[in-house]
């Protein structure tokens, strides 16, 4: 018998779903026809791939060989179909992006708007999600490039450095020290009332170090999932916060106080998988990035 996609697909999925009966709803086909065909590559292969003695179906130790291997395969034919299809003028394409959710704050809406007036007929499809998500999607090839962080990565991520991201405190526009007022001593907030980002945020992570490592401890009064949300908050009360100056750039009604010690920069990066297909959408991107920090006189990562 000759081997054909649709069976490694088949196995894939009931190995990812541990059922026949919801595999083959996913998959738009019949249960037995489901399992006739992922025996089939059984009996092609000679080796037993699923364990099917127990309530979930599970994948027996050549099965786990075996569908990492086939995930492999699979990824790489997806990225030949890609390259394939290219087109060099820009004139058609889709890349997929993948950023961390206090970029889409202030970077993803002018990457987005500057890329489709400069390539209309690429699509471009963002997804917001944490650092380590980010960083396994790019691994699957599910993402093209990222925007994240930069520092210890999974095994196969690149980076390339961007700019470096800073953080004031933040209050509203009326209660912002005039510059150039000294600094604000960090130990004033000490059992100060204060909105924060929520511990899904990275950035979260990073105030909260800031804050251990010189022993103070504000009351956090408000936390929100939303920067849009947080601006909000701080601009219709007394409270302050801590968020990227970029952020804070675009709103008006928000002014900045800086820290003494200062918060801990962070350097900014295109994260990439190693070895990865640069498709000509992803290279216009990458130049698109570079050009926009520049333009927009964020801090050099160097």
């Amino acid at each position: 018998m000759a081997l054909e996609l649709r069976h490694v697909r088949y196995l894939l999925a009931v190995a990812e779903h541990g059922n026949f009966t919801r595999a083959a709803e996913e998959l738009h086909i019949s249960q037995p026809t489901l399992s006739q065909q992922v025996k089939q590559l059984e009996r092609a292969l000679g080796v037993q791939l699923l364990d099917r003695t127990g309530r979930a179906v599970r994948l027996t130790d050549a099965g786990e060989v075996y569908t990492r291997h086939a995930r492999r395969a699979l990824r790489d034919l997806a990225a030949a179909e890609r390259a394939v299809h290219d087109v060099q003028d820009l004139s058609r394409g889709h890349l997929r992006l993948g950023v961390t959710p206090t970029f889409t704050a202030y970077l993803v809406g002018p990457l987005t708007a500057e890329f489709h007036t400069r390539h209309p007929g690429v699509t471009l499809t963002v997804r917001e999600t944490t650092q380590d998500r980010i960083e396994s999607a790019l691994l699957a090839d599910d993402l093209d490039v990222g925007i994240a962080f930069t520092g210890p990565h999974l095994p196969g991520i690149t980076t390339t450095a961007l700019f470096t991201e800073t953080l004031s405190l933040v209050t509203g526009a009326g209660r912002a020290r005039p510059t150039p007022h000294p600094p604000l001593p960090v130990q004033a907030l000490h059992d100060r009332d204060v909105a924060l980002l929520t511990s899904d945020f990275v950035t979260r992570s990073h105030i909260d170090a800031y804050f251990a490592r010189h022993r103070i401890a504000p009351r956090i009064a408000v936390e929100a999932n939303s920067i849009q949300a947080l601006t909000e908050i701080v601009r219709r009360t007394e409270l302050a916060t801590v968020l990227p100056d970029a952020v804070t750039d675009d709103h008006p009604h928000l002014g900045t106080v800086p820290l003494d010690p200062p918060l801990p920069a962070r350097t900014v990066g295109l994260l990439r998988r190693e070895g990865a297909y640069l498709s000509a959408a992803s290279h216009a991107f990458t130049q698109l990035v570079h050009d926009l920090v520049r333009s927009r006189g964020y801090p050099s990562a160097e």
